[in-house]
């Protein structure tokens, strides 16, 4: 292929643009909710730590979603009726 045909055509690279600017705000965003929460007293360090651990409360909580669909499976019923076996909210 020449190198022409490479390059992206006029709407895709506006759209490429416009991507990329999205990115840039949200990256500004991000930001400066960082600097609020800093100036709040909070630590990078102690943010790093909450978001480990909100990854690992999901994916525990995925683990727990996927056993209790298996179960549901096994007995016939819906996970939403082994909810209340289990003391679980619907919002869990």
């Amino acid at each position: 292929p020449s190198p022409r045909s490479c390059q992206p055509s006029g709407a895709s690279e506006e759209a490429l643009r416009y991507e990329i600017e999205e990115l840039k705000r949200k990256d500004l965003a991000l930001d400066q909710e960082i600097a609020e929460l800093l100036s709040e007293g909070y630590s990078l360090e102690e943010l790093e730590q909450h978001i480990s651990l909100l990854h690992e409360y999901n994916d525990i909580k995925d683990a727990g979603q996927m056993l209790l669909g298996k179960l549901a499976v096994i007995r016939g019923v819906t996970t939403k009726e082994l909810y209340p076996e289990y003391d679980l909210a619907l919002s869990d």
